[in-house]
């Protein structure tokens, strides 16, 4: 059974500087445990499909796997393009990816709403890890919004409602802890709200443990995308290259 509690980040009153902190966290971990090698191949596809090099990712948190993407892509000759859109815009997050992807990444710097994007943003809709935020009349609405305005999407999740998953989310606290002094770039409040005052720790923990919770099933997915419209649907999961986690993913592309 899915059961939908509050994640810490989602919440407008939860402090802006420790919702950064623990999307910069979910960031790297995200980078180091390679989901790009999984993607990259289903974006690519997914992009010659719709005919377009554009990517808009929504809900970009720290931006994610979506920089390592882009320069994978562009590897593989595929001349990407992405902006990154989020309700609550990481702006540090977001023009330090566009300083460093080479002209490749920008940001809009308003809040966009992944149920209704403004027209100025066509492209391929991304979502990493970021689906299981919405409840369900909400993700119907996202994907409802992509069919209506005839836009590609693909949805990324590691999030998974099993009791495997659940049990290795205990271990979030430790590996924040752990991992905290590889990242980058320095700052003194990271260390601050990690170790003096545990507040990203217990954040990544407690939204951890909700994302596995609020993790849509294969059959859920199913569901919604034939409720969405006219759109082709590409369903299903992959395992990871590191650790013996899986990545569901779905793709949808508009249909004539």
């Amino acid at each position: 059974m899915r059961f939908h509690l509050f994640e810490l980040e989602d919440q407008s009153w939860f402090p802006a500087t420790i919702r950064d902190l623990a999307t910069e966290y979910l960031n790297f971990v995200q980078t180091t445990f390679e989901l790009h090698v999984v993607m990259a191949p289903l974006l690519s596809e997914t992009l010659k499909e719709a005919g377009t090099t554009k990517i808009v990712d929504l809900c970009a948190g720290a931006a994610g796997p979506l920089p390592i993407l882009v320069d994978t892509l562009a590897a593989r000759g595929i001349p990407v393009t992405a902006t990154l859109t989020d309700l609550y815009p990481n702006l540090r997050a977001f023009e330090r990816t566009k300083l460093r992807s080479k002209g490749r990444i920008d940001f809009f710097r308003d809040p966009v709403d992944a149920r209704a994007l403004p027209r100025s943003l066509p492209g391929l809709r991304t979502l990493f890890n970021a689906f299981h935020h919405f409840r369900p009349e909400d993700a119907r609405a996202v994907l409802r919004s992509a069919a209506k305005d005839r836009q590609p999407i693909a949805i990324f999740e590691v999030s998974e409602r099993t009791p495997r998953m659940l049990l290795g989310i205990l271990l979030v606290p430790l590996l924040v802890w752990l991992m905290t002094p590889f990242m980058h770039p320095f700052r003194w409040s990271r260390l601050f709200w990690t170790y003096l005052v545990p507040m990203v720790p217990l954040t990544c923990l407690w939204d951890g443990i909700v994302s596995q919770l609020r993790a849509y099933t294969i059959p859920e997915l199913r569901q919604m995308g034939d409720e969405a419209g006219s759109m082709r649907w590409r369903i299903g999961q992959a395992p990871l290259p590191i650790g013996r986690g899986r990545l569901t993913y779905m793709i949808g592309i508009p249909q004539p």
